[in-house]
């Protein structure tokens, strides 16, 4: 029997945890967190594939790659893309891929702009987690893990 497989996605700065703005992000390194999830998905029996780039296409094609892979599920950070991007969300809609989308900060404490997710509107999403540190990432596989 197959593992349950769930792409992680970080999109734009993501790259540069545990540098930027701690305060806000915390001191995790982007590799950091890879590692932490790996652990986890163990934990729980599920496969992990991470992936993180700051160029929208090449996150486009990596939700496009679920729908072939036959990905069980997609936790999503599109960082700033989380906010404008039509192709995002458009690649979201188009596999039937479930997902949730991740935000390391509370993003209803900061600024306005921040608090309109276009991507987090996808037909295909099953929640959002905001606000819980990197933690948010964990509660994303714990809750794909409960569903599948």
């Amino acid at each position: 029997m197959s593992k349950n497989k769930i792409y992680v996605i970080n999109g734009v700065n993501l790259n540069m945890l545990g540098v930027r703005e701690s305060s806000i992000y915390g001191n995790t390194s982007l590799d950091e967190l890879e590692a932490l999830l790996q652990r986890q998905a163990n934990e729980l029996d599920l496969e992990v594939e991470c992936f993180n780039s700051n160029n929208e296409a090449d996150i486009v094609e990596f939700i496009h790659k679920s729908h072939s892979d036959k990905c069980d599920g997609i936790i999503i950070n599109p960082g700033a893309h989380s906010h404008y991007s039509i192709a995002i969300l458009d690649a979201l809609n188009s596999v039937q891929t479930p997902s949730i989308e991740v935000h390391i900060s509370n993003i209803h404490k900061r600024e306005e702009f921040r608090h309109n997710l276009l991507t987090a509107k996808a037909n295909n999403s099953i929640g959002l987690i905001s606000g819980f540190g990197i933690n948010g990432y964990v509660l994303g596989l714990q809750h794909f893990k409960s569903i599948l």
